[in-house]
């Protein structure tokens, strides 16, 4: 069994601040660090730490950022086929507040690049169980593997985010999509033209699954909700803890819910085995809060059964 990934990589320089500032506003930091992170690098650790087989497909740059990625990827044990830019490494600036909350700024950098799928890379993707992808490389990129993955009868899943404008033709190619709450919302409004104003999180589960494909929306420290076509919602509970930084906790999701999904078997998820890998992934996400930064607060597998056996 193995999982493809394809997506961002990017350094984070991350801030810890009393508070985040509002427009116009400057803070001094009370600490600072740099981490790899970047969604699609995040997710693919996620995948090989909690077990699975994993190959990331990326751009980074000919930099020492670059350098740094690259040995945090290996090191984690990915199998790794990215391309070398003369762009820079793309970078996020990060400030986390005393309440564990975040907001991101990102330059893309090198992630741009990421077009046109080479032979290789298209044979990789065919060859894969399950394939996972997100949105902060170019579109055009996204819609080419998803159909190459669900042309060679991969798992195809989806993480919108960040958010956009999504083509019906892309998403037909895609068997999960992952999406937190205001993702949901902005989805279901896209797609749904007459779908406007507020709604709750299983209205929305199931607005989405109406467009065919299976729906995960991840809740937090209150679990995830998982819905599939012609089925009501089930409830994953989640795991209240003491978060000290929730940056990349949605891709530690992600990425263990991938890894459990294809350790249960091929073809496209049913309800029960997506509500048991969406247990096993809030477990993880639960762990990654508790530490700060985004890779860096990825979980083992150990780390993942330790905790499940004790709670």
């Amino acid at each position: 069994m193995s999982v493809v990934v394809v997506g961002s990589a990017n350094l984070d320089l991350v801030y810890r601040v009393e508070r985040i500032p509002a427009p116009g506003e400057t803070v001094l930091a009370t600490g600072a660090d740099s981490a790899p992170g970047g969604k699609g690098n995040n997710q693919v650790t996620a995948v090989a730490r909690a077990g699975g087989e994993a190959t990331f497909i990326a751009a980074i740059g000919d930099d020492a950022a670059g350098d740094r990625l690259e040995a945090g990827l290996i090191e984690a044990g990915v199998d790794l086929r990215v391309r070398r830019s003369d762009r820079p490494t793309g970078t996020a600036v990060i400030t986390v507040d005393d309440g564990a909350e975040n907001a991101i700024v990102v330059d893309s950098g090198a992630n741009r690049t990421l077009v046109d799928l080479t032979d290789v890379e298209r044979d990789l993707i065919a060859g894969a169980d399950v394939l996972l992808l997100q949105l902060e490389t170019p579109l055009e990129t996204v819609e080419r593997a998803a159909r190459v993955g669900h042309a060679a009868g991969a798992t195809v899943v989806l993480n919108a985010a960040p958010i956009r404008p999504l083509p019906a033709e892309l998403l037909s190619t895609v068997d999960l999509l992952i999406v937190n709450e205001h993702e949901a919302a902005q989805l279901a409004a896209d797609t749904h033209g007459a779908f406007r104003g507020r709604a709750d999180e299983e209205e929305l589960a199931q607005v989405l699954s109406s467009l065919g494909l299976a729906v995960i929306i991840t809740l937090g420290s209150r679990g995830a909700l998982v819905c599939v076509p012609g089925e009501p919602p089930a409830h994953v509970a989640g795991h209240p803890v003491d978060a000290v930084d929730t940056t990349g906790a949605g891709d530690t999701f992600c990425g263990a819910l991938v890894a459990e999904l294809d350790r249960s078997g091929g073809g496209r998820p049913d309800l029960g085995r997506l509500v048991d890998a969406a247990a096993f992934a809030t477990v993880a996400a639960a762990l990654s809060v508790q530490r700060p930064g985004a890779v860096p607060s990825i979980p083992t597998l150990e780390e993942i059964h330790d905790f499940r056996a004790t709670s």
